[in-house]
């Protein structure tokens, strides 16, 4: 049966993706199945996620290997969680710009575990930096961002910006985990960084 012409049109009129595009568009695809199957996971199953045929893998990676590599690497990056971050409207009252500072970077903490603790019982060498973010610049980068949401309440905060985004950064990544009580949510995290842990009735 011959396609539709409008569908015939339509394909001759899509770009085609570069092999960098479609590096991005894989390892993207493939991510969320690491994290839910591991290392198991296979290319044919990648393939169907992102509607590629398995061979356009391998055009753009020499193996699994170097995917898995990639996308640990992607996943370790900061460049989503800084994008996400310079997102945030700043015309927004500071408790609602940090709760969504806060989802986000959780989002970026969840993605991190979920694909470290796939991919991190495997050998071999350790992805390292993604385009030039080591750690220590992935944490810089990211207080960075955090700072640049802080500044139009420079005036009232008790210290400068760049040390309150250090310290919200930090209660985000040691946030305690119990059985007996749930996680508190963005709203609530805020609320108890800005005001402090006593209520409102205390005197």
């Amino acid at each position: 049966m011959t396609a539709p012409k409008e569908n015939q049109t339509a394909r001759r009129r899509a770009p085609a993706m570069s092999p960098e595009q479609r590096r991005a568009m894989i390892i993207q695809t493939a991510i969320p199945l690491i994290a839910e199957y591991g290392a198991a996971v296979t290319t044919a199953k990648i393939a169907r996620a992102a509607g590629i045929g398995e061979g356009t893998i391998f055009r753009v990676f020499a193996d699994k290997d170097e995917l898995l590599q990639a996308c640990m690497a992607e996943a370790l990056s900061p460049e989503h969680a800084v994008r996400e971050l310079d997102a945030i409207d700043v015309s927004q009252p500071l408790p609602d710009r940090l709760a969504e500072a806060a989802e986000a970077l959780q989002a970026h903490m969840s993605r991190m575990g979920a694909i470290a603790g796939s991919l991190g019982h495997r050998g071999g060498k350790h992805p390292g930096t993604v385009r030039g973010a080591g750690r220590d610049e992935s944490t810089t980068r990211i207080r960075a961002a955090l700072a640049e949401l802080l500044e139009p309440d420079k005036a009232a905060l008790r210290r400068p910006p760049e040390q309150i985004a250090a310290l919200f950064f930090g209660l985000l990544f040691t946030q305690p985990r119990t059985e007996d009580e749930p996680d508190l949510t963005p709203q609530e995290l805020v609320e108890v960084f800005l005001h402090g842990a006593l209520s409102g009735g205390v005197k």
